[in-house]
């Protein structure tokens, strides 16, 4: 298991590289690691950009804060690490993120290019995907997995039309076969298995600010019934993953219960894999909420260039530009030293771990405590970096 360790440092003393010379012994096997941001034309940098550097290897995590004209500077051991930075002003967003930048036997100077988004108004709230002990019985329980999304706007949202979404690979551990030579991510997403999307006319299902709309992955039934460390999906309000033409598996998608709605059931725009049951990853998933722009959904699935083979493979996915995303989540396998990205800076420049799973730990994002009093109801975290703002929490927020 694979445990983050934070070493949190002064911009102003990074920046000068001689500093660490006069208390650490091991002065001679260090390397200055220059960071650049390079922000899109017509911004500037802030005095209160954040510079993350992650040990691949070992987990441990360097955490540069007040970083002022986007540069900073440090000295570090020889290793592979992971390079992120986080810049925002109001609603404008720039991240940017560099996978296995070697330090290793001479200084390095790395630019950074970031990329602009803006903050989401419907968001994701929540995640659980990992899981939970079958308690009092023997062995692991996954099919009570769901989705929490959260209304972070001022103003009334709708979820009719809102697509959801997987990306391959399944796992953040598993051989990327869309990345190139270069290690570099394609211009698009490719999308596994499936596309749902919530019904509606276009304001049947109503948002207010501050509200939330549980997505049922798997069975909205009460999973507690026999499972007591589980979950009671079977709820008014909830949406369900469920359509058992295309995913026929009952253990994984049961016919939902009684206080689920049929128009509250989502609808499987397109299958392109061929499981009888819909998967998301246990301990690793990057997951999306999008909506098309230009066109229906049902037309874009239609057009031949939609649809790609996975290199190296006969599985045919779905693909969608990133401007297309309202937000995403990636997920890192905790477990694991050998993650990689499958999410651009530009929808999540960063990454949550899920260390346990069947633990009935969840992924939670964090609230913002300043926002919420300024605007009188919970405004959650949104800087499009999941390093900064999600967190594994110990139980699911729905356990009763």
């Amino acid at each position: 298991m694979q445990n983050k360790i934070i070493i949190w440092l002064a911009a102003c003393c990074l920046a000068v590289t001689g500093c660490m010379s006069m208390q650490d012994p091991y002065e001679k096997g260090l390397h200055t690691l220059t960071v650049q941001g390079v922000y899109p034309e017509g911004y500037q940098a802030s005095a209160q950009a954040t510079v993350t550097i992650e040990n691949i290897s070992s987990g441990v995590t360097y955490r540069i804060e007040e970083v002022s004209g986007g540069a900073v500077s440090t000295r570090l051991q020889s290793g592979i690490y992971r390079v992120m930075m986080h810049d925002q002003l109001g609603a404008h967003v720039f991240n940017g993120l560099q996978d296995r930048v070697v330090v290793e036997s001479e200084d390095v100077s790395l630019s950074l290019p970031l990329t602009h988004s803006q903050t989401g108004t419907i968001v994701i709230k929540e995640l659980y995907c990992g899981g939970c002990p079958k308690d009092p019985e023997e062995g692991t329980y996954q099919s009570d997995q769901y989705l929490i999304l959260h209304n972070n706007d001022p103003l009334v949202q709708y979820l009719d039309g809102l697509c959801l979404a997987t990306l391959s690979p399944y796992n953040s551990n598993a051989a990327n076969h869309w990345r190139d030579a270069q290690g570099n991510l394609p211009e698009f997403l490719p999308l596994v298995q499936a596309v749902w999307k919530v019904g509606g006319t276009g304001n049947s299902f109503p948002l207010q600010p501050g509200e939330d709309a549980v997505i049922c992955l798997r069975g909205a039934i009460d999973h507690t019934a026999q499972y007591p460390l589980s979950v009671n999906l079977n709820k008014p309000g909830y949406f369900v993953c469920y359509n058992p033409v295309y995913f026929a598996n009952p253990i994984y998608h049961p016919a939902p219960g009684d206080q689920i709605r049929e128009d509250h059931y989502l609808e499987v725009v397109i299958k392109t894999g061929k499981a009888n049951a819909y998967t998301v990853s246990v301990n690793s998933p990057a997951l999306v909420i999008f909506r098309p722009e230009g066109m229906d959904i049902h037309s874009y699935v239609l057009l031949p260039s939609s649809i790609r083979q996975e290199p190296g493979a006969s599985d045919q996915m779905v693909v969608i530009p990133p401007d297309w995303v309202m937000d995403g989540l990636e997920v890192f396998n905790g477990a694991s030293s050998d993650n990689h990205k499958r999410l651009p800076a530009n929808v999540d420049a960063g990454y949550v771990s899920l260390i346990q799973t069947f633990k009935c730990r969840t992924l939670m994002r964090r609230t913002s405590e300043e926002e919420s009093a300024a605007r009188g109801y919970e405004v959650l975290q949104d800087t499009n970096n999941s390093s900064e703002d999600f967190y594994e929490r110990q139980v699911q927020s729905l356990h009763n």
